[in-house]
């Protein structure tokens, strides 16, 4: 129990779901900063209406991004308790963000090609 203890440490093994899943967060986080930059690429072929695409994508990765702290605190206390749930909000809210995305990006594509 010397100096070598991390401060942040909520159970007794750091290779606990927690990691992992802050680890998946921090992935999907990355993936939608990708997106936007795609998208960035599109400005001059599909118009302004790709500037939400950009914003929506960067606000989605945004909040996955403020919200790690208190997911990685929520599944460490709950494995101390002995009962973890899944942060439902988190992944319905992230998978809306992307089904969002993928509809409007398939629109701006369609009215380019139909105009």
């Amino acid at each position: 129990m010397g100096g070598s203890e991390p401060a942040l440490r909520l159970h007794e093994d750091p290779g606990l779901q927690p990691e992992r899943t802050v680890m998946a967060w921090g992935r999907t986080m990355l993936s939608l900063f990708v997106a936007s930059a795609v998208f960035l690429r599109w400005l001059p072929h599909y118009g302004p209406a790709v500037v939400l695409l950009m914003l929506l994508s960067g606000l989605a990765a945004a909040g996955i991004y403020a919200s790690q702290q208190r997911r990685y605190r929520n599944g460490s206390e709950g494995i101390r308790a002995g009962r973890v749930e899944a942060d439902i909000v988190a992944v319905v809210s992230t998978g809306a963000s992307v089904a969002v995305l993928g509809v409007l990006a398939l629109w701006i594509l369609a009215a380019k090609v139909l105009s």
